[in-house]
């Protein structure tokens, strides 16, 4: 703590979810209003620990009638849908059980989270995906923060860590996403710098921090609109690093808010301010919120579309008749990302963050979002995108919801519990 001129002492504590012995959560907050003063938090610390219960029970529907040795995807008419550990999703649901883990303190849930996670282990040799962070960072970062077991997960996080760093291209200043003759980065590759970032401090490696540091700088010179929107994809020259085109695989055009990429954004830049503490990644990320947060299509239940211009396509356009679908797993990215940004602002902005998060928690955790208990093959949410233009997993469960929302609970509870221990 520091005290000011004026005698008012200033909390400050972050929340840090650190893959070494020192990962815990601190909650940071600025000049103003602190945590023991905000007295008017929505959810209460009881329907937080329901929402969680509720998930417990709900994973041990999917458990039993998930393979030994397959990983969830979705669930669609009556067919649940598996990857194996080379999916760029094979992450989330080891990670949500360690989530649900470290609630519940479940044996069960421990056994299942250990089977889970093993499967993944050959994936650290992976050079041709860019999505080990999801893959290895979700299962095997969790089990380490929870188990401190390092001799049992550091070399696996290291040298997944490294088989990441392997696509990065220095004349571009960026990790390579899909692997085509040009160089496509995608904002959602913005998850994966906080595998590079924690490892980094895991093994004493600042490259990988270099690397993270420059990929985050080249996204947001060139992803960004003047609105502080973004492309989906960036296509660059791996020669001299131009930019070729500005792009989108999975928005409504080109030219459209794909609105999960929105979330990844912010969530992305919201742990670039946490990990580094450089101002200008935070003053980003608020900018970023207020796209999101003051867009006219945002719905009033906080649940976006799959494009925030998905309302406004014409009656011609290919995707007309998806106009109104709502996914809920940019809602869970988008909550779990604003409880963090609260905790880095203060006054009416950190409560506007917060009220925003309960919001969307609130909607999620209640139909026709949440599933019954025994539904939906087991996963905890419903009416989530996966891809539009892929034709997939549309109006669909999907891991990764489940994974950012119960994520977003942990974090909120997390908020709760300080909040508690202060008055």
């Amino acid at each position: 703590m520091r005290v000011n001129s004026c005698n008012t002492i200033i909390v400050l504590m972050r929340l840090t979810f650190l893959i070494v012995l020192s990962f815990v959560t601190n909650i940071a907050f600025s000049q103003g209003k602190t945590l023991n003063e905000k007295k008017n938090t929505a959810l209460t610390p009881a329907y937080i620990d329901q929402q969680l219960n509720d998930a417990v029970s709900q994973t041990k529907v999917l458990s039993a009638l998930l393979p030994k040795d397959k990983i969830p995807r979705t669930f669609q008419g009556d067919t649940l849908v598996t990857s194996s550990a080379g999916w760029w999703t094979s992450g989330f649901y080891p990670g949500l059980v360690w989530y649900l883990y470290e609630f519940s303190r479940d044996s069960a849930l421990l056994r299942i989270a250990q089977d889970k996670t093993a499967l993944l282990e050959s994936q650290k040799l992976n050079t041709r995906t860019h999505d080990l962070g999801f893959m290895l960072y979700c299962s095997f970062g969790n089990a380490l923060r929870i188990t401190r077991d390092t001799a049992k997960y550091k070399e696996i996080l290291v040298t997944g860590a490294q088989s990441l760093a392997s696509r990065f291209n220095p004349t571009v200043g960026a990790i390579r996403s899909w692997n085509m003759p040009s160089f496509p980065v995608i904002i959602d590759n913005m998850m994966n710098l906080e595998f590079l970032l924690e490892v980094s401090k895991l093994s004493n490696n600042q490259y990988l921090t270099n690397i993270a540091l420059e990929h985050a700088n080249t996204t947001m010179k060139n992803h960004f609109r003047t609105d502080y929107s973004c492309y989906h994809v960036i296509d660059y020259n791996p020669e001299d690093g131009r930019v070729i085109k500005k792009k989108t695989a999975q928005g409504a055009h080109d030219e459209s808010s794909w609105a999960r990429g929105q979330a990844w954004a912010l969530y992305g830049y919201t742990m670039m301010y946490r990990e580094t503490g450089y101002q200008k990644y935070l003053d980003f990320a608020r900018k970023i919120a207020g796209f999101i947060l003051n867009h006219p299509n945002m719905p009033t239940n906080l649940i976006p579309y799959w494009d925030f211009d998905a309302p406004n396509l014409s009656d011609t356009h290919k995707f007309h008749s998806y106009k109104e679908n709502a996914d809920a797993s940019t809602a869970s990215v988008l909550a779990s990302a604003l409880i963090e940004l609260g905790t880095f602002t203060n006054n009416k902005e950190q409560d506007l963050y917060f009220s925003k998060a309960e919001k969307i928690l609130y909607n999620l955790s209640r139909p026709p979002y949440k599933a019954k208990i025994g539904t939906n093959g087991g996963f905890i949410l419903r009416h989530s995108v996966g891809s539009i233009p892929g034709k997939v997993e549309i109006d669909a469960p999907l891991t990764y919801a489940d994974y950012y929302y119960v994520e977003a609970l942990m974090r909120y509870k997390k908020v709760l519990q300080i909040y508690n221990n202060s008055i």
